[in-house]
């Protein structure tokens, strides 16, 4: 447990501080009931700061997420996100586990090991986003989702991320910052019929600011992990 906590930095205790601190203040600010939010976005901002770092403990925290997102997502009738996050997320965050903990860097669970695409994995990867995307199109539509159009691009940048973070690329984190971005112009949305949604927006709002963080980390743990094996 010393080791566990002296692993996480100061920047990562400061960002997830702050993010919890906005939360809970916005939720009971606004006097919301639905503590499933409040427990939902601190599971979220949890889980961000592990997958930031490599650590494969993120993935078993964003299978919680998924499942308290979803149930919130219902709600408000955005069915696409629920759909995201309890049929592709979450499954996706399962295969992320075994595939994070099978390649770990040097023999360490904590730290996945950096992966970087093919140029025949992109081109397949781009394929997949377009037909995921169109599909999930029409089955919303057929759900009458609400803001279909936003939530399809929530699919789109969803299932990009989701699939990097599979594929052990730090360019998840660039997916999940889109997706951070369309998902706080969604909620903001839904705050113009009620504002207990506020929380919400401030939940993704500090998920986009770990998700940078995150970009950053996993270059400079790219960097690192491809410095120490030209030493070798």
């Amino acid at each position: 447990m010393k080791k566990f906590f002296k692993s996480i930095k100061i920047a990562e205790w400061l960002i997830w501080s702050i993010s919890v601190v906005a939360a809970t203040a916005s939720f009971f600010a606004f006097k919301n009931t639905n503590y499933h939010y409040l427990a939902g976005a601190i599971i979220g901002f949890t889980a961000l700061v592990f997958v930031s770092k490599g650590n494969p403990l993120g993935q078993v925290l964003t299978v919680a997420f998924a499942v308290f997102y979803g149930i919130i997502s219902y709600s408000f009738k955005y069915y696409g996100e629920m759909l995201t996050y309890l049929a592709m997320t979450a499954p996706i965050a399962i295969a992320a586990l075994v595939m994070w903990l099978k390649n770990p860097y040097k023999g360490d669970a904590s730290q996945v090991k950096v992966n970087t695409l093919s140029k025949k994995e992109q081109v397949l990867f781009a394929l997949l986003c377009v037909a995921v995307t169109v599909a999930f199109y029409f089955i919303l539509k057929a759900f009458g989702t609400a803001n279909l159009i936003v939530s399809t691009l929530s699919v789109f940048t969803s299932f990009a991320a989701s699939y990097l973070t599979l594929r052990r690329s730090r360019f998840y984190a660039v997916g999940y910052a889109l997706n951070d971005i369309v998902l706080i112009v969604m909620w903001s949305l839904a705050c113009k019929q009620s504002l207990t949604y506020l929380p919400m927006v401030i939940c993704f709002t500090a998920f986009l600011a770990l998700d940078i963080y995150g970009f950053i980390n996993w270059s400079a743990m790219k960097r690192m992990q491809r410095g120490e094996e030209r030493e070798k």
